[in-house]
């Protein structure tokens, strides 16, 4: 059954700029999460798509009424397939696995889309 949604679009331009400073990185990104951005050859599309999906996830988080959320405590990581997962601080862990995550990015634009179920 499907309890709550949560969906974010960002221009990566922005995302761009804003990531050139450090306290910025540090109070929205983990640090694996900055390693594997600029891992890659377009950076600023990688950073923009996880701030969209931490903006997505904290969305869903808020229909369940759960407060309080930092960027921080919402971590984008990747499964063995490939697909993008969630991964949450201790005090959220028990939404970890309902949470199915689904991202997209161009050149201008990420997507992020967050759908938490009560799985029986």
């Amino acid at each position: 059954m499907l309890i709550a949604i949560g969906t974010d679009l960002v221009e990566v331009k922005r995302i761009a700029k804003s990531v050139r400073d450090p306290r910025f990185l540090a109070r929205i990104y983990t640090p694996q999460e900055v390693a594997y951005c600029r891992g890659k050859a377009h950076p600023a599309q990688h950073f923009a798509v996880r701030f969209a999906a931490k903006e997505a996830v904290w969305k869903a988080l808020s229909d369940l009424r759960v407060k309080g959320v930092g960027h921080k405590e919402i971590g984008v990581t990747r499964a063995s397939t490939g697909k993008p997962s969630v991964s949450l601080s201790p005090r959220l862990k028990k939404y970890e696995k309902k949470i199915s995550l689904s991202l997209s990015h161009t050149k201008d634009h990420a997507l992020a889309v967050a759908i938490f179920q009560n799985h029986p």
